[in-house]
């Protein structure tokens, strides 16, 4: 079974993935924004999913003054966005599983604990 540490790390490094596909030339900043995490947090994960070879990064410029980058998910990378995605979803649906139960247990309490009350 996998760690919480190594299941968060999975976690964002999926959204990064995912987001980067549709908008490669995303900053950090805003990325770590949109994430609720820090720039310090997107950036180690910029450099892991480098260090695999997952993601590349390229130079632009968006005007004179300024440079600017554009992340690029390898074909390693859209592979294994593929594999964390079906990972992502079978977890989403274990827990929207268990939320349905959770709360099919707690209507039924509902009954009961009204007529406690009077």
């Amino acid at each position: 079974m996998m760690s919480r540490r190594a299941s968060l790390q999975e976690d964002i490094q999926f959204q990064v993935l995912r987001r980067l596909h549709e908008t490669p030339d995303l900053s950090q900043r805003t990325l770590a924004t949109e994430l609720g995490i820090s720039l310090g947090s997107i950036n180690f994960c910029f450099q892991a999913l480098m260090k695999k070879g997952w993601v590349k990064v390229q130079n632009f410029s968006h005007s004179s003054h300024k440079m600017g980058y554009v992340y690029l998910l390898t074909p390693a990378g859209i592979a294994e966005k593929s594999v964390l995605t079906t990972r992502f979803l079978k977890y989403k649906m274990e827990e929207c599983g268990a939320l349905r139960e959770e709360i099919k247990q707690l209507k039924a309490e509902l009954p009961r604990q009204s007529k406690l009350a009077r």
